[in-house]
This record gives C-alpha cells, structure tokens and sequence, in this order.
C-alpha cells in the first residue's frame, strides 16, 4: 500500500509532489535541493549544499522509518560536473563502511532554486 511520507525535518515540497512515498518494502525519496527546512535558507558552496541535500534525504527517510545504510540507490544532479570531487567527498561522510549505494551522477543545465546539486534516494527494508 503506497503511503505518504512527510516531515518538517527536511523542506516542504515545493511543487505537486511528496517528500517521499513508501511502498512498505521501498521507500522512493524525492530530489532534495540545498533549503535549510529551520530558516529556508539555501546553503552556500557546493560542500555545504551536498551536505544539506543528503541530510534532508536523511530526514526523509528517518520519518519512513529508514536509515542512510538502507539506501540502494542515489542520483546526483550537478549543475556543474567540476563539483564530482567536492560532493564525492560530503557524500562519503553519509555512506559509510563500504555500504555505498549504486549511484548515477549527471550534470545539469538548472535546478530549482538554481542551486548546485539536487540528490533522490531509494531506500529497501
């Protein structure tokens, strides 16, 4: 049964979609862009807006009932692919111990808010 995953840890949708939906055994989390859900501020440098978009996804996915370990699949959009490295490396401190996730990575030519980096998650019980 497809329920609808919401919480105020991470920034309201804002569009026509949900923060997440989970199927029971998958937990589908929608692209979350750099927005501070506390202050609605955008995060500046491509460190700090991968590291807020990943906690984002972290709190989505902690409202499901899943942790960052659970996550099977990322994709990574990039305005600018010079950013891989810098966002590898944020990436890294929230995927630990050998237990990545497949990831896709692609460079974009805008996102929402004309932010650097937009992240979405697949997580499985």
């Amino acid at each position: 049964m497809k329920k609808i995953v919401s919480t105020a840890d991470a920034p309201a949708a804002i569009g026509p979609y949900s923060q997440a939906i989970d199927l029971g055994s998958l937990v589908f989390a929608s692209g979350q862009i750099p927005i501070d859900p506390a202050t609605g501020a955008i995060a500046q440098g491509i460190e700090a807006q991968a590291r807020q978009s990943l906690a984002n996804v972290k709190a989505i996915l902690a409202a499901a009932g899943v942790e960052m370990d659970q996550v099977v699949k990322t994709t990574v959009f990039l305005k600018d692919m010079n950013d891989f490295a810098a966002m590898n490396a944020v990436y890294a401190e929230f995927f630990t111990g050998g237990s990545y996730p497949a990831r896709s990575a692609v460079e974009v030519a805008r996102l929402p808010k004309d932010v650097l980096v937009e992240i979405e998650a697949v997580a499985a019980r």
